[in-house]
């Protein structure tokens, strides 16, 4: 019987900056795309759950993403459309 091991990744300092400056510019391409920001704060966690979002659907999809360049475009690509679903949700709250 296989038994399933968690191991964490060794995420440094520089891994976490890293992060915050790919979703800061996602959040900030995203939000003047959408025309409408969030705040500094609120670029960077659109554009780091659009990661999320972007990275699962380029995986979905079979596309190999590499480079700074490639992941920024992918986390904008993910917060374009967490922006689009929060204004449907957040306008089909008002229609109620």
């Amino acid at each position: 019987m296989a038994v399933a091991t968690l191991v964490l990744a060794d995420i440094s300092l520089t891994t976490i900056i890293w992060w915050l400056i790919v979703g800061l510019i996602a959040g900030f391409l995203a939000s003047l795309v959408m025309r409408g920001g969030y705040g500094l704060v609120g670029d960077i966690v659109i554009g780091l759950v659009g990661a999320f979002i972007g990275g699962f659907l380029a995986s979905v999809l079979g596309l190999g993403v590499s480079g700074l360049v490639g992941t920024i475009i992918v986390a904008f690509i993910g917060a374009v459309i967490l922006i689009a679903l929060l204004r449907l949700i957040h306008s089909r709250g008002r229609t109620l």
